[in-house]
């Protein structure tokens, strides 16, 4: 005899203890196929599609989309033939049916209903757990104005029957000033973005609002390191991992980071006050370019690793993000992050810092431009444009800048990133 089974909140990294069912792609009573999405699972740092591992039927589920839900807690239940799944509809009502009267409904039974999680005006969702809601809906109480006392400043029922006791009386409206009418514009075309394109609009848009940007610009002349990489990916032979101008640069920014330490550190907002955090690890985040949208998966001592090993790693994370199979792990640590923008035509890209992090190197296209040499006649070089976003709180210009300087000189005497860390 089949049985009924429980699809838990799966957990997704070493770190993770809860998530945000964000949505469900399979419909109860809906059967599915291993390898299908079931839903998606959103964490402060990715927002991952969760695969059934094999063939089944969706019987209920038991938390709607919108909530928080800490790992290992049953969501749904599911049979492998479809045992124990709804029954088909009942047959339409007959005219005796219709005329009888409605029951009253039970006490509290309206109240029973599930809520979907609130938002704010700009789109945040306000963590508040299912029985809170529903008071608040009962007394009134806007939560976008409660304080929560939980963890992660969840609210919770006493937050809210503690909000409509000091409630202020609500004074009359003041009546609106006339205006003058408003021009109606053009409405286009609407379309719900993915899930980890709204998970990615949040967090950056918390990033550039909350972190304090400063920019520090230059060039970097890459003759040298173009012919380097060309005479290293000649080596067929070899079988080793061909090198793009990304590897040298993440090799340039690995030795700048070992050399300063200083630069490994991140601004932590949980900490009262605020507080300092040096990692010390020396890992590096790579933004990649997926059919998913942009991610930023962080490649693990990257600042100790041989230009070769280098390579092999940041190739591999690099396949496994365009496949859609980082894990929240893959996005944990970084102080830093490479964001090479080269190959689509820009001199310098200026980057907004991952969030969580404290400075982002942004890196344009190769130029081909000419220079005058110490005589003053003009020399063809080859130079690259690099932008790095710092994070005011933790650096000043001149540490920035030593660090940038720093990452140019390794890109200008390419022959050292070959040596090991």
């Amino acid at each position: 005899m089949t049985m009924v089974r429980e699809l838990v909140m799966p957990k997704l990294g070493l770190t993770m203890t809860e998530g945000v069912l964000a949505e469900w792609r399979v419909s109860p009573g809906q059967p599915f196929r291993s390898g299908d999405v079931l839903l998606v699972v959103e964490t402060d740092k990715i927002a991952s599609e969760v695969e059934a591992d094999s063939d089944g039927v969706l019987i209920e589920t038991t938390i709607p989309a919108g909530e928080t839900v800490a790992v290992g807690t049953p969501i749904a239940r599911w049979s492998a033939d479809g045992a124990g799944a709804a029954p088909a509809p009942e047959p339409a009502e007959t005219p005796a049916a219709k005329a009888a009267p409605i029951p009253a409904p039970t006490p509290g039974a309206a109240n029973a209903r599930p809520l979907p999680a609130p938002v704010r005006s700009n789109g945040e969702r306000i963590l508040s757990t299912p029985l809170a809601r529903r008071r608040a809906e009962g007394l009134g109480v806007d939560l976008a104005a409660v304080t929560g006392s939980g963890p992660r400043g969840r609210i919770k029922v006493a937050d809210v029957e503690a909000a409509a006791q000091t409630r202020p009386t609500p004074q009359p409206a003041p009546q609106p000033e006339p205006q003058a009418p408003k021009i109606e514009t053009p409405a286009g075309e609407r379309s719900k973005p993915t899930t980890l394109q709204a998970t990615v609009a949040r967090r950056l848009t918390a990033a550039k609002r909350d972190v304090p940007h400063f920019y520090l610009a230059a060039e970097a002349e890459v003759t040298e390191l173009a012919a380097l990489r060309d005479r290293l990916n000649a080596d067929t032979e070899s079988g080793l991992q061909r090198i793009s101008m990304t590897h040298l640069v993440l090799a340039a920014v690995g030795r700048a980071l070992a050399v300063m330490p200083e630069m490994d550190r991140v601004w932590d907002d949980e900490a009262p006050g605020g507080a300092i955090l040096a990692l010390g690890r020396g890992d590096i985040g790579m933004a990649v370019d997926t059919p998913r949208g942009l991610v930023a998966p962080v490649l693990r001592g990257a600042a100790a690793l041989p230009l070769d090993r280098l390579a092999e790693e940041a190739a591999a994370l690099t396949r496994r993000a365009r496949d859609g199979r980082l894990t929240e792990e893959d996005f944990q640590g970084g102080a830093v992050t490479v964001s090479n923008a080269g190959m689509h035509n820009v001199t310098y890209m200026t980057s907004i810092i991952n969030p969580g992090q404290s400075s982002i190197l942004g890196v344009g296209s190769v130029r081909s431009v000419f220079r005058p040499d110490a005589a003053g006649a003009p020399v063809l070089k080859r130079e690259l444009g690099l932008v790095l976003s710092a994070d005011h709180r933790l650096f000043d210009g001149v540490t920035a800048l030593a660090f940038l300087n720093r990452i140019i000189a390794g890109l200008e005497r390419p022959f050292r990133l070959l040596r090991a860390p």
